[in-house]
């Protein structure tokens, strides 16, 4: 039998205990965009009230962007040599950005715990970046500052958006 973990060893200058440790961060970043990623799309798809509309495009457009980080993510992880997420169990056993499965849920406590799960992440985001500082992997170093910016961004909008008055 063919040894198929090397099949997937892409070439890399990095040092391979580093790169382990930055795949270990990003793929936990990753895992955990998914579960924001689904859990902004189902609260776009729930939200009601008087913002309704509002509220349902805002959110939209943070799904989109969510989701549109984790291909990026994913591919800095195969470019470092290491393999990335491969199931929904192995997102489910990675994340720590908590599921809301409640049957309903306020406008303002979607906006207020999407706000806390985008911090928690950019929180996620900085604890990368010193892994990725140290594993002098230049690339993904770049790339974390845009998906902290974004990040904050949104939870800066969905502070703003969730003000009264």
């Amino acid at each position: 039998m063919a040894d198929t973990a090397n099949n997937l060893k892409t070439p890399t200058d990095l040092n391979r205990n580093d790169t382990k440790s930055v795949a270990d961060a990003l793929n936990g970043i990753l895992a955990d965009s998914y579960a924001l990623y689904l859990k902004t799309k189902n609260f776009h798809w729930h939200v009601s009230g008087p913002h309704f509309r509002d509220y349902h495009l805002m959110l939209d457009d943070q799904a989109a962007q969510i989701l549109a980080t984790t291909d990026a993510i994913a591919e800095r992880v195969r470019k470092t040599g290491n393999t990335t997420l491969r199931s929904i169990g192995d997102i489910a056993r990675r994340q720590t950005i908590k599921d809301n499965d409640a049957d309903f849920v306020s406008a303002d406590k979607m906006l207020a715990e999407l706000r806390e799960d985008n911090l928690k992440l950019v929180e996620l985001l900085r604890e990368a970046k010193d892994i990725v500082d140290d594993a002098k992997d230049n690339a993904t170093s770049g790339i974390l500052d845009d998906w902290t910016d974004q990040a904050e961004e949104r939870a800066w909008f969905l502070f703003e958006t969730s003000r009264k008055g």
